[in-house]
């Protein structure tokens, strides 16, 4: 009964929360996550086509028809990173509590390298297509100062503060698809099947394929599928269920995409091979094609349509760029100053002046060939496809063992044994993991929007012939994933320097900032849970509130009295922190890395136990107020529970079998034992 008490009120307190969060801001239902997510990715036709041909010639069109399948089985999986990491953050959060932090620091530079790029590509490439209207800004290096301007602009606007609406990608991205459909509609209304069969044999015919040159295509031609990622930024505003709601949207991008990207490409490279080879209008050429087979009128207004599209796609980059800035530096790999925010308007200007500033600096550094940005971008889009891929497989295998440890528990051993196996495998899982334990999908529809890293998952579900099917083609995925990236590696040197080279100086720059904070005794703690569940009868419970100067005294305690057979639990009981605006798109929701007592208080009891090699410890944070300490200490059952005494009085209700007074140089701590 109690445990049942602690759920329901952390599922109001989740519940509470996920409706301020709504006041603000409406959450976004199928339709607007399409539309966000369309904006994005259905902007990379316009580009990819002409980049592609530099390298596939006239097979472009057979490469993005091609990794089209491995898209869709993409998008299944980050479908599922929606739901079981509904905090948001994409890569960074899924590699940090599937691995360890570390790695997501690692996906951190990887989207931040593909963000940059990005960015610099899709203005680069809205200006060009304007100059199909205006074809004096069309001649070098005048582009190129427009796009500068361009992203200046785009930068001042994000230090004013106004953030993107769902709803204006809503109307993006419908313009966008009808002009898609209208060009296709125009080009068969000239061409028979029988010149569109013609043409897909003449691109065997007169382009040959060898098995690198199919790798090689396979592996370019995710460039024309760069901004699925963008559905896993969008989990803290989007409706319940998040796998529901996923699900459809992503089913649409599927549809408009598959029906759009890779036939357009096909038919602007085959159709106008000689503006695919030009610098100038391969950057151009969805708006050729429109204007060749068309008229004037829709090859105009193809041209603005994309312009305007490629413009929202880099100021989507930029502020996502300056989210994974906020979220890195907030877990500590990157300094604090990026955590500033001016006085004036109370946003982060530092971080957008990054954000903003690096991809200028890339553009002038090509001179405003886009050609060699397209050769730039494999590497940080792949590599966060990759890490994205794995973590997820890594959760699912704990799942599956985990599913079936139970199920021969459940068939060889009495019901206790059971139960005991039970929570050896959980508690297991939890040390190893910061993914949150199972929850029954009625659960998660309430609590998701206020516990990080839960996840609609059910532990038996694991042992089912779906789940097994979905977990193989996770793993096939990810091997034809990592084998494009390694691909990409080999035959493009240029992204592999590049992306290479600032990942080495993001990484270096993290585990500097990591050994500094140890010389000054903040030493962050690898895994923080945020969901406590089951019971512990063989744990040291360590409980400690907010801004209580009474908190080291526990730690210190705790501690002292550790032994390598007793796994130590400091449990932070934050209580209610409601927040005062709505979540914005890309953000990274995680109230504890926003508590800084909370973290600090962890960064103590984790260096302590450093010290005196303690090697079983758990970190976990809860948005419960401390009166619920009774309820909790019912629920998980520790053998031993440290509390301050200065603060008893909120223990009153704990009725352990006795209670042992320890005496610390920062205070005095109660030890309340119980056997269960």
């Amino acid at each position: 009964m109690a445990q049942e008490s602690v759920t329901q009120n952390t599922s109001t307190i989740a519940h509470n929360q996920g409706d301020e969060h709504s006041s603000g801001q409406s959450l976004l239902g199928p339709l607007l996550c399409w539309a966000v997510v369309f904006a994005d990715i259905g902007t990379s036709v316009y580009y990819t086509p002409g980049i592609l041909y530099q390298t596939v010639q006239g097979l472009a069109g057979f490469f993005v028809f091609l990794t089209m399948t491995v898209f869709i089985l993409l998008a299944l999986k980050y479908a599922e990173v929606t739901h079981r990491f509904p905090q948001g953050g994409g890569v960074v959060t899924v590699a940090a509590q599937a691995i360890n932090p570390w790695f997501g620091a690692l996906g951190g530079m990887f989207i931040l390298v593909d963000y940059f790029l990005t960015a610099a590509i899709s203005s680069l490439s809205g200006i060009l297509y304007l100059s199909v209207v205006f074809p004096t800004i069309g001649i070098m290096p005048i582009p190129l100062f427009i796009t500068i301007g361009v992203l200046i602009l785009l930068g001042i606007l994000n230090w004013v503060g106004i953030s993107e609406s769902a709803k204006v990608s809503l109307v993006g991205a419908v313009i966008a698809f009808a002009s898609d459909i209208a060009i296709l509609f125009t080009v068969f209304t000239h061409l028979s099947l029988g010149e569109f069969f013609y043409l897909i044999d003449q691109m065997f015919v007169k382009n040959h394929l060898t098995p690198f040159s199919l790798l090689a295509g396979f592996a370019g031609s995710f460039l024309a599928f760069s901004g699925l990622e963008s559905i896993s930024q969008l989990s803290p505003v989007m409706k319940k269920p998040h796998k529901k709601v996923a699900g459809i949207a992503l089913t649409l991008v599927v549809l408009t995409i598959g029906i759009t990207s890779p036939m357009l490409t096909l038919l602007s490279t085959s159709l106008l091979p000689e503006a695919a080879k030009d610098s100038v209008q391969s950057a151009q050429i969805i708006s050729l094609l429109a204007g060749h087979w068309g008229n004037k009128v829709l090859q105009t207004e193809v041209a603005i349509s994309a312009s305007a599209l490629l413009v929202f796609a880099s100021n989507t980059a930029i502020i996502g760029a300056y989210h994974v800035f906020i979220a890195l530096s907030r877990m500590e790999f990157l300094p604090d100053f990026i955590l500033q925010r001016n006085k004036l308007r109370g946003t982060p200007h530092l971080s957008i002046a990054l954000a903003t500033g690096i991809p200028i600096i890339i553009l002038i550094m090509v001179w405003g060939n886009i050609n060699i940005l397209g050769d730039m971008y494999a590497f940080g889009l792949l590599g966060a496809f990759s890490l994205t891929c794995l973590g997820l497989d890594i959760v699912r295998s704990r799942d599956l063992k985990r599913a079936k440890a139970l199920k021969l528990a459940a068939k060889t051993e009495s019901p206790r044994q059971a139960r005991e196996t039970h929570r050896a495998v959980e508690v297991h899982d939890l040390m190893k993991s910061n993914v949150q334990p199972t929850a029954t999908e009625e659960e998660n529809q309430v609590e998701e929007s206020g516990s990080l890293g839960g996840h609609v998952n059910e532990t038996y579900e694991a042992t089912k012939l779906w789940f097994k099917i979905n977990f193989g083609l996770g793993i096939l995925t990810t091997v034809l994933v990592i084998v494009a990236w390694g691909t990409n590696l080999v035959t493009k040197p240029l992204a592999t320097a590049f992306g290479g080279g600032v990942t080495l100086v993001g990484m270096g720059l993290a585990y500097y900032n990591h050994n500094r904070q140890q010389k000054e005794g903040r030493v962050p703690v690898p895994v923080v849970m945020t969901r406590l569940q089951g019971t512990y009868p063989q744990t040291t419970l360590a409980i400690l509130t907010p801004h209580n100067p009474h908190n080291g005294a526990v730690i210190r305690a705790a501690i002292n009295n550790a032994d390598a057979q007793t796994p130590i639990l400091f449990l932070y009981l934050a209580g209610k922190r409601p927040r005062t605006s709505a979540p914005r798109m890309m953000e990274i929701i995680d109230p504890y890395l926003d508590d800084q007592d909370a973290k600090d208080a962890f960064s103590k009891a984790e260096a302590l136990a450093i010290k005196a090699k303690v090697p079983n410890r758990t970190y976990i944070y809860l948005q419960e107020e401390p009166e619920l300490a009774t309820q909790i200490w019912q629920s998980i059952h520790p053998r031993d529970t440290l509390v301050a005494i200065e603060n008893d009085s909120q223990f009153k209700d704990i009725n352990p079998d006795r209670i042992r007074y320890e005496l610390t140089p920062e205070g005095k701590v109660a030890h309340l034992l119980k056997r269960w």
